[in-house]
């Protein structure tokens, strides 16, 4: 990982996209709902590498920002028979979801997974993939704590989203957000779609925060080294 090279380039993409406007995040999804599945099929060994980590013994399973649910293709290949409760913002998302696995054991939730109610202890692991690069340290602190109470003793959370690679990047891309959000007139509570991703030290430290007895890096995969896989105990 280069984070002098990794800041320059991001600076320059910064610079480059300076007038664009801050989509809101489910509207964002909504117009790419055609194309999603093609775009996101670079991830594919990454989507199988995440249900190679999740315990065999796995009955019930949260999925938080689910998507379409190209994780749980692999997660059902593996074991048909879990049940899993998805929850993500996009309605056209979770309708496709809906479509590919009418057979599977699937409750769909549209909400907003900071203000879902998960339970206490209702779930043998959960699982994030991608989906929460967008927020920052505090936000993901509380949403690992309903994680974490939501968890079975011994449970599991698996993550796989982009890291920063300097604590410079990681500020670099607040302040920015925070500048077009003030230029676009976007309210703090409304989801935008730009990524404001931490540093694995800020990541994994939430995750700790959140009361989970052992956080670790799982690792990379090949030569991406933007992107973690972290698997925290409960």
């Amino acid at each position: 990982m280069n984070a002098e090279r990794d800041y320059r380039e991001l600076k320059e993409w910064l610079e480059k996209t300076e007038g664009e406007t801050l989509e809101e995040m489910s509207l964002f999804f909504k117009d790419r709902l055609d194309g999603y599945e093609e775009h996101m099929a670079y991830w594919q060994p990454y989507y199988r590498w995440m249900s190679e980590l999740l315990p065999a013994s796995v009955e019930n399973l949260l999925d938080i920002g689910c998507g379409t649910g190209l994780e749980l293709d692999e997660i059902f290949q593996k074991n048909p028979r879990i049940r899993v409760t998805g929850v993500d913002l996009s309605a056209d998302m979770l309708g496709k979801l809906q479509q590919k696995h009418r057979d599977k054991s699937l409750t769909l939730v549209c909400a907003d997974y900071f203000l879902y109610d998960m339970g206490i202890g209702a779930f043998d692991a959960a699982v994030s993939f991608e989906t929460l690069h967008h927020f920052d340290a505090g936000k993901k602190r509380a949403l690992f704590e309903k994680i974490y109470h939501s968890l079975k003793p011994g449970g599991v959370y698996l993550e796989c989203d982009y890291i920063a690679s300097s604590q410079a990047l990681e500020e670099l891309t607040f302040a920015e957000c925070r500048r077009r959000r003030i230029r676009d007139n976007i309210p703090d509570d409304v989801f935008v779609h730009f990524d404001t991703p931490l540093t694995l030290e800020h990541e994994m430290q939430a995750m700790k925060d959140a009361g989970f007895s052992r956080v670790e890096l799982v690792g990379f995969r090949s030569e991406d080294h933007h992107t973690a896989m972290i698997q925290a105990v409960k």
